[in-house]
């Protein structure tokens, strides 16, 4: 097993669902799928655009997921990574910013001070999401595999490249758009060492 070949992996967001469109809070708690509009855009950006070369994919195991990897990666297997789950928002799923707004514990959630009644710590969702990378590095150390693509929630890629990034920046500045994403390269050993990863293109 190589662990100093440096990896290139492809992060990628899903397609858009409805609850996207609706501006929900929607998490590991509802696997909705994507909307017929959403699987629409991505196959015309499958058309028009210049996917990765992986030989390998990765994916969170939502529904929304497995479907933006069969559209954009038709032909090949996916492994499915579990800790890539989209965040739990406990009582805000499936309801918007502007319903909570008045809401003191949705203020405080917003606020970087408090975890949502019911729902998941944000670090310890960084920390999962930081598990869930490391399983992908290590399985194409392994493999011999060297480009990857990772399907997974926009808001998961915020807070993993907000965590582990360079160059640094918030969490709140890696948004990315449905079917798009960013390029790391990953060095197994000094990963395993600094847990840093260096975003180099996006997608």
């Amino acid at each position: 097993v190589c662990y100093m070949k440096t990896l290139k992996i492809n992060l990628i967001r899903h397609g858009t669902t409805d609850a996207n469109i609706l501006g929900q809070y929607i998490g590991c708690r509802t696997d909705a799928p994507l909307s017929p509009e959403g699987l629409n855009e991505l196959r015309l950006l499958k058309e028009n655009l210049e996917y990765p070369h992986i030989d390998c994919l990765y994916s969170s195991p939502m529904l929304r997921c497995r479907q933006t990897a069969a559209v954009l990666f038709p032909d090949m297997g996916v492994t499915m990574v579990e800790n890539l789950k989209e965040y739990d928002f406990g009582d805000f799923e499936g309801k918007t910013a502007t319903e909570l707004e008045n809401n003191a514990d949705f203020i405080n959630w917003v606020s970087g001070k408090a975890t949502p009644p019911n729902g998941e710590d944000n670090t310890e969702f960084i920390k999962r999401l930081c598990v869930g990378l490391q399983q992908i590095v290590l399985d194409m150390a392994e493999k011999g595999k060297r480009e990857s693509a990772v399907i997974m929630h926009g808001g998961a890629i915020m807070m993993l490249l907000g965590a582990t990034a360079v160059p640094r920046h918030r969490s709140v500045e890696w948004t990315s758009d449905a079917g798009r994403g960013y390029t790391l390269l990953i060095t197994p050993s000094l990963y395993h060492k600094s847990g840093i990863v260096e975003v180099v293109d996006i997608v």
